[in-house]
């Protein structure tokens, strides 16, 4: 199980691998889409109405993100980003967090930058070698995309 402190007052998380199933799904008219679970829908509910702040950090830009962000007030949405731990560090400063102040997850080589960074770190059991070999990294039961992001958030909101 995971253990975060209860210090924490952000989740800061990739999208693809973490809130999906890693998959892309293209149609025949070229429209890419994500499979999400409402187990974890449900956990971005939970943490707004328990007052965590979340911000999303991801390498792609796609419509579910953006809806996910209307639904639910998600300000910190930064999309299309290649060099995440500088979206990390701005968030960081423009908030004032310390380091027991947010958990960041996250599945790829992408994310190794902001994993190294932050003190409470999460990812999935599919994230490449690189991200679980990280120090101190925790690693949830469910896959992601399979309630991955609703397992940590039980873990902060108990």
């Amino acid at each position: 199980m995971i253990k975060l402190s209860e210090s924490i007052k952000w989740v800061i998380t990739d999208f693809d691998g973490i809130m999906t199933d890693n998959c892309a799904y293209i149609s025949d008219d070229g429209v890419i889409s994500r499979k999400l679970n409402f187990k974890d829908i449900m956990g971005v509910s939970i943490l707004k109405k328990n007052g965590f702040n979340i911000a999303i950090i991801s390498g792609e830009k796609n419509y579910a993100i953006e809806t996910l962000a209307k639904r639910f007030q998600i300000e910190e949405v930064h999309q299309n980003i290649r060099i995440k731990i500088d979206v990390l560090k701005s968030i960081v400063e423009k908030y004032n967090l310390s380091l027991d102040e947010f958990v960041y997850i996250g599945d790829d080589v992408n994310d190794l930058a902001c994993m190294e960074y932050a003190k409470y770190k999460v990812t999935v059991p599919h994230a490449v070698k690189k991200v679980r070999d990280v120090s101190n990294i925790q690693v949830t039961e469910a896959e992601g995309g399979a309630g991955a992001f609703r397992e940590v958030v039980d873990c902060l909101v108990g």
